[in-house]
This record gives C-alpha cells, structure tokens and sequence, in this order.
C-alpha cells in the first residue's frame, strides 16, 4: 500500500547500537562490565551518518532527561565514548533554541 510519509531505512548495525546503547542507558550503573565492551563495539560499527544520527537521538534524551531534573546522561555518554560525547553536543546545539542551546536552568548539559 503506498503511503506519503517518508520512511527512513535503518540499517541493522544501527538498530543494533541503538538498542544496546538503550539497554546500557535503563541499567545504569548495574550493567555488566561485558556489555560496556558491546556497546561500544556497536557504536565502532556505525558509520557517519549512523553516529550522527544517534547523537541526535541521544540529544533529544538529554533534553527529555533534563526536563525530568536529571544531569547524568551527558557525563554518562562520555565515559561510554569520548567521539559520542561531541557528536552528541554537536547535535544539541542544533536543535531548536529552546530545547539544545540551554538546558536546566539556563546550565549547559555538558563541557
């Protein structure tokens, strides 16, 4: 059946990191030192669009993070992986002004 709404194609590498790096954010601090090593192993397997992408979903959680008054996320991120970290920042400062370019208060999310 056609349709008019465009459809975006995910790769399997990206659905992939995407779901990992889900898991990896609900766990929290209780996931396994073996998982670490799968995320990150995903996210080596993205390519620039893949990681561009995902750092604009994880943009858009920091935002909904911070509207819940919670600040971890982005330092999380960065102890995942440091490259992730930026893009993810980069991707913040893109969105719409109200929600990238300040967060929480008139505070950056992250350094």
């Amino acid at each position: 059946m056609p349709t008019t709404i465009a459809e975006l194609a995910l790769s399997a590498s990206y659905r992939h990191a995407q779901r990992a790096l889900a898991a990896w954010l609900e766990h929290g601090n209780a996931v396994a030192r073996r998982h670490v090593f799968a995320v990150r192993a995903a996210l080596a397997a993205l390519d620039a669009t893949e990681r561009d992408r995902l750092a604009r979903w994880l943009a858009w959680l920091c935002v909904a993070a911070s509207s819940r008054g919670e600040s971890m996320l982005g330092k999380r991120i960065q102890r995942l992986d440091s490259g992730m970290h930026i893009a993810m920042n980069e991707a913040l400062v893109r969105l719409p002004p109200s929600f990238g370019r300040m967060l929480a208060g008139g505070q950056r999310l992250s350094a």
